[in-house]
């Protein structure tokens, strides 16, 4: 296995980097000394507070500059690039949610094409070492064949976010081609763990539980075709990502993507049943969600599975951490956060 580790010396660029795994990215780079760029728009799609509260975490580290700016501003990417020079930027700043991109269209194609495409002329105008940037799960749609592999056919998104998705994996292969930008995409699978997304379905049960209401579930109530789920915790991401940053792909066109998620398909249902468990353990009292069950939701898809050979055999690295785990960690760190013990 011939890769190479992380070089403390270059620069770093992270936009999103007040978001769950921007910040976490952040942290681990600034804890091995690298110098690390953070921007981000700190936008209200999601509670404000808990991107605050990740931001205070960096603000100490010295290495750490923060520029609270929108990649869909042309002038700033460029101003940002022409002044910080990075030698790899990863960009994680998108806008999220599958079922967000059906309400409001309009911030996806902003953040995450036009975005995107700012971040790409200031890689062509100010050449980087290498590109990292967030895909998605979502890119395979309503795929029948698990586990889903990067050579799969994936021209039928089932929703606007994938669209957006797949797009920046054209634009980036196009750029990578034309201007010779060693780029990554990261198709990322369901990640979750402690200060994450309160938008995603684990959080927000949390949430409901706490404020005594019953939690939804879109699985039309069929335990036995229930929804799959490949659920991937957040140490896990970080470390992939982490070991690809120095290891861009080689070759005619340099540009590569990689699944990272965690191989292990879990049942929605039992996740559910784990979180309760993990939030009994946290409180020291039992804990049990009311569910009401519903038909799923436009743009869901039945199963998410990722085959992460290719990942494996580029750097070594394949996700471990169980559900059980990973959602004690959050589960913790919630009744913890908001006080609720």
């Amino acid at each position: 296995m011939n890769y190479k580790t992380l070089d403390p010396s270059k620069t770093y660029l992270i936009t999103g980097a007040a978001g769950f795994i921007g910040y976490y990215l952040s942290r681990k780079l600034l804890e091995q000394g690298c110098q690390v760029i953070g921007v981000d728009n700190v936008n209200d799609y999601y509670d404000v507070n808990l991107k605050h509260t990740r931001l205070g975490n960096l603000e100490p580290y010295e290495n750490f500059t923060f520029i609270n700016g929108d990649i869909s501003d042309k002038d700033l990417v460029m101003k940002t690039f022409e002044g910080y020079k990075p030698n790899i930027v990863v960009n994680l700043a998108a806008q999220a949610g599958v079922r967000y991109s059906i309400e409001n269209p309009d911030v996806y194609i902003q953040s995450n094409i036009i975005g995107f495409y700012n971040i790409l002329e200031a890689c062509r105008y100010n050449p980087v070492d290498h590109l990292v940037y967030a895909s998605s799960s979502s890119v395979y749609g309503a795929n029948k064949k698990v586990p889903f592999e990067e050579s799969d056919f994936v021209d039928n998104p089932v929703s606007l976010y994938a669209s957006t998705k797949k797009s920046n994996e054209l634009m980036a292969h196009t750029y990578s081609h034309l201007y010779k930008i060693p780029a990554t995409g990261l198709r990322f699978f369901t990640v979750y763990g402690p200060m994450g997304r309160p938008d995603m379905a684990y959080f927000g049960f949390a949430d409901k539980y706490f404020a005594g209401e019953p939690i939804k579930i879109f699985n039309n109530g069929d335990f036995e075709n229930d929804l799959y789920r490949d659920f991937t915790y957040i140490d896990d991401i970080v470390e992939g990502i982490e070991r690809l940053l120095s290891n861009p792909s080689e070759g005619d066109v340099q540009h590569k993507v990689y699944n990272i998620g965690n191989n292990s398909p879990e049942k929605l249902m039992v996740f559910i049943e784990t979180l309760e468990k993990a939030l009994s353990k946290a409180l020291g009292r039992e804990v049990q969600f009311e569910k009401i069950f519903e038909p799923i939701k436009p743009g869901d898809v039945p199963a998410t599975y990722a085959s992460t050979d290719q990942l494996q055999k580029a750097v070594g690295f394949k996700p471990e951490t169980t559900i059980e785990e990973g959602l004690q960690q959050f589960a913790d760190w919630y009744v913890d956060y908001y006080k609720l013990k």
